[in-house]
């Protein structure tokens, strides 16, 4: 197969699936994966897509649902500044919950030293997390869903309906001051919706890319957030629309 040609397929599959592994794309083409690797990078710097460490994604059309293993390793210099932000809002003694997105696990991480109630439906924050004796760990059950790594559904929901916290970072896939916050998954987005009624103080963590687009299930609009923590600069028109809306700022230094 020609190079081009493998390279316009990449494109139909990296369209449908959102995101691809260099490792599947392989098997696929039956090539290398060092000749996968420069498909991608040249991808990259056409503008198509953005690579990670063992693969590639987009984040164009609605149902933009980007695989776990690729959203790990993506922006994470941007998600450590992110964490460090949200510390500097969790004191000794919180109970806070962390939803199941790769920011949150980023948070965890950071807050693992402090001496709180953390409550979550992530199990990589539960393995993050299940051996701190300084942290009063509460998993919430449910529906478990080996792609995204975490419990959702009904049961999940009504298991928080049991709880009132002190504070609560979740994440999402997009936002946009016309949609508001949105994500890709309907079982995310409904825990999502659920944590933004039971929290004192409710924080979005979101990073660059995530502004301005919009994905397929509404989440919750600007009025049920306390605090937006992104990790660059917003616009004049964002600062403005977030103050309307009294969501305070907290931009992270991402160095």
């Amino acid at each position: 197969m020609l190079a081009v040609t493998r390279k316009s397929e990449i494109k139909d599959i990296v369209l449908e699936k959102k995101s691809v592994t260099v490792t599947e794309l392989a098997k696929i083409f039956s090539v290398t994966e060092e000749t996968i690797r420069r498909d991608l990078k040249q991808l990259e710097s056409e503008g198509f897509l953005t690579r990670t460490y063992g693969g590639a994604f987009i984040q164009d059309g609605v149902e933009n649902n980007i695989d776990l293993s690729i959203r790990e390793t993506a922006y994470l210099k941007n998600k450590q500044a992110i964490a460090s932000r949200c510390r500097e809002l969790i004191h000794n003694g919180d109970s806070i919950f962390l939803d199941s997105s790769t920011t949150t696990l980023t948070i965890a991480k950071a807050i693992s030293d402090m001496r709180l109630t953390v409550v979550t439906n992530s199990l990589m924050i539960i393995n993050e997390l299940c051996d701190k004796a300084n942290i009063h760990l509460i998993a919430i059950g449910g529906n478990y869903t080996p792609r995204e790594k975490a419990f959702n559904g009904l049961s999940t929901q009504a298991c928080l309906e049991i709880f009132y916290l002190d504070k609560t970072f979740m994440s999402c896939r997009s936002l946009s001051m016309e949609h508001g916050i949105t994500d890709s998954l309907e079982s995310v987005a409904a825990v999502r919706q659920s944590l933004a009624q039971r929290s004192k103080e409710v924080y979005l963590v979101a990073d660059f890319s995530k502004f301005d687009k919009t994905s397929f299930i509404h989440i919750t609009d600007f009025d049920a957030i306390t605090g937006l923590v992104t990790d660059r600069k917003l616009s004049s028109q964002w600062v403005d629309f977030l103050n309307s809306h009294n969501v305070a700022v907290y931009e992270a230094q991402n160095e």
